[in-house]
């Protein structure tokens, strides 16, 4: 099951980008320019590297790992006194159920279409890890944009500064009375990176965009499904002279620790998860308010 997920056009298009950028980069830039017998080139290398596997352990993480499905005998604590909030449908105000699982929703848990079953905190259905983007693999999804961005930028950087070194030298050899022989190889090797700075120009900003929108979603603690929801729940809020306030955004910094852990020096790690919850509850703004009414 776990080849079968990987097996599909979307993710053999992304794995054949990763290693058709990686090859170039460090084969024909690298090597080239600095050479990998230097220590700034194998350093160079080494860093490109690494930052290439920790995106590939996260891209792998990301699909492989099951994003959270809701147990069929799954019930809804109604008279939990510890429960401040309970989600109802937008129409009769009924506790959320399922009708093609058959069973009652938990709070953030949404029905995927694609995968035919209800998704713990569903973002999104992603056709590029072939999986749904839920609970349990955010993290993983979220390093994986993290990490290609900057190999995308680290890659750029090199690009550009192996150009600046090549047109130095062509204009030196041109202010020589002989012109420099000509070399299939070398015109060969300019091919391809001047192909891989075209994939990766725009492929940076599409993934720069969806980093911070990411961001801004683990800032805010929402989810893409809950955002869509928010601007209309935020338009019959004011209709109504109210003010809307998202319901899981407990601050920005223990918004930040839900996702990627309470130990800062594993924020970085995909396979730091051993804060991941249920995916059955989740504290909200009212659980503080809540304990202040209590006490006093």
């Amino acid at each position: 099951m776990g080849m079968e997920k990987c097996l599909t056009v979307p993710v053999l298009i992304v794995l054949f980008v990763i290693s058709f950028v990686y090859s170039v980069v460090v084969f024909l830039v690298i090597e080239q320019w600095l050479s990998l017998k230097t220590a700034t080139g194998l350093m160079n290398a080494m860093v490109f590297t690494a930052l290439t596997v920790m995106m590939l352990v996260s891209y792998t993480l990301a699909i492989l790992r099951d994003p959270g499905s809701v147990p069929q005998a799954y019930l809804p604590e109604v008279e939990d006194s510890q429960t401040a909030l309970h989600e109802v449908k937008r129409k009769g105000g009924d506790l959320r159920y399922c009708q093609k699982c058959g069973h009652y929703k938990p709070p953030r848990a949404h029905h995927c279409r694609t995968c035919k079953r209800c998704v713990l905190r569903m973002d999104h259905h992603c056709i590029w890890i072939n999986n749904c983007v839920g609970h349990n693999n955010y993290k993983a999804f979220i390093l994986f944009v993290f990490y290609a961005v900057a190999a995308s930028g680290y890659s750029l950087i090199l690009l550009a500064g192996h150009a600046i070194k090549a047109l130095g030298n062509d204009e030196h050899n041109g202010s020589e009375s002989r012109p420099p022989p000509v070399n299939s190889l070398y015109e060969s090797s300019v091919f391809w990176k001047v192909l891989c700075a075209s994939v990766l120009t725009p492929l940076s900003i599409a993934l720069i965009v969806l980093f911070g929108w990411h961001v801004y979603l683990t800032v805010t603690n929402k989810t893409t499904i809950e955002y869509h929801e928010g601007v209309r729940a935020r338009w019959l809020a004011e209709k109504a002279g109210q003010v809307y306030k998202h319901p899981y955004d407990v601050g920005p910094f223990s918004n930040i620790v839900a996702v990627l852990g309470p130990n800062a020096m594993t924020w970085l790690c995909p396979t730091a998860v051993g804060h991941i919850s249920s995916g059955m509850r989740f504290q909200t703004s009212y659980d503080s308010s809540m304990r202040i009414t209590d006490e006093r």
